[in-house]
């Protein structure tokens, strides 16, 4: 592969995986999984949708790597497969902080 395709490609897989959290349920989702694997049962009840959507919002992180899930039985676990993802929420959430920022300038203050 060359390189101008191997870039495509690694930009194509952030790409999926950042559109895979943009939405508040996926991120709900995401922020439960931090402390461990969770039921599908306990995902619908979180996002409060029904089972068809919130199995929508899995397929589409699993699709882009972000979870993964294990059958326990009759249910299914889900579990965060990008370890990284709590720091990166973390950062995320530094963009925005709650006093003036320290550049001084007015429009970077929330």
């Amino acid at each position: 592969m060359n390189s101008v395709a191997t870039e495509n490609s690694r930009l194509t897989r952030r790409v999926a995986a950042i559109k895979a959290l943009a939405h508040p349920s996926r991120l709900k989702i995401a922020e439960a999984l931090q402390a461990g694997p969770v039921c599908v049962g306990d995902l619908e009840r979180l996002v409060g949708s029904d089972m068809s959507t919130v199995s929508k919002h899995l397929s589409l992180m699993r699709s882009a790597g972000l979870v993964t899930c294990e059958r326990r039985g009759v249910q299914v676990f889900y579990q965060l497969a990008c370890v990284c993802l709590p720091d990166f929420l973390r950062c995320v959430d530094d963009l925005y902080p709650t006093a003036k920022s320290d550049c001084g300038v007015d429009c970077c203050a929330p």
